[in-house]
């Protein structure tokens, strides 16, 4: 008898032990990004509207780390939507100026493995934290029935300040970077590869209320 409650005190000690350190970490953002890549040169007054509305809009991130003291381990989500409606000028068969109305929504994804690192375990309520992460950046694109497709390897890294609400809850500003760029896609089923002066820049800076959740 005294041998067992030896074991279960041990073990009801190591419990103890494993939630007052709060091994997992769930850190949910949201907030606004802006594409970094330039505008291509040559466009109307209309089509730099229409290409600058699709180079701004909502960020959401969400990743979930096992803590290993100030070191976190674990995995990133993000996701990137815009829309743009406007104008686009060519030339008919006969060689007549027409412009006809476009409506465009963009997604861009990341997935992939992350290390964390943050003073969450100091004893003070002023938290910072930086992560990065290295995985597949993914981008859809749909204009009418046209609809285009690529993913390559990518790159997110965030920079964070928290106040630390409870012990394991902690809110505040991030200001973010995901890195990408797409050298082909495919437009309806069909591969089309860029040149040198084509590529796809999906590169995106955000700034975003992040919260973590402890336990």
């Amino acid at each position: 008898m005294i041998k067992k409650l030896i074991l279960l005190g041990a073990i009801s000690g190591s419990l103890l032990s494993f939630a007052q350190q709060q091994k997992i970490s769930i850190m949910p953002s949201v907030g606004y990004a802006w594409r970094v890549a330039e505008t291509p040169s040559g466009l109307s007054r209309e089509e730099k509207d229409y290409v600058k509305g699709l180079k701004n809009g909502v960020h959401f991130d969400i990743s979930a780390y096992y803590n290993l003291r100030s070191v976190g381990i674990g995995f990133k989500f993000s996701n990137y939507n815009a829309s743009s409606n406007g104008w686009i000028s060519g030339f008919d068969n006969n060689g007549t100026m027409v412009s006809v109305p476009v409506s465009t929504k963009d997604n861009i994804t990341f997935f992939g493995p992350s290390v964390m690192y943050s003073n969450y375990n100091e004893p003070t309520k002023h938290k910072l934290f930086v992560d990065l992460a290295l995985g597949v950046i993914s981008y859809t694109t749909k204009t009418g029935s046209i609809k285009g497709t690529g993913s390559n390897l990518g790159l997110d890294a965030g920079f964070g300040y928290q106040y630390e609400v409870s012990k394991n809850f902690m809110i505040g500003p991030k200001v973010g970077i995901t890195g990408g760029t797409l050298n082909k896609m495919k437009f309806n089923g069909m591969t089309y590869e860029f040149g040198d002066n084509e590529k796809e820049g999906l590169t995106r800076i955000s700034l975003s209320a992040a919260a973590t959740f402890r336990f």
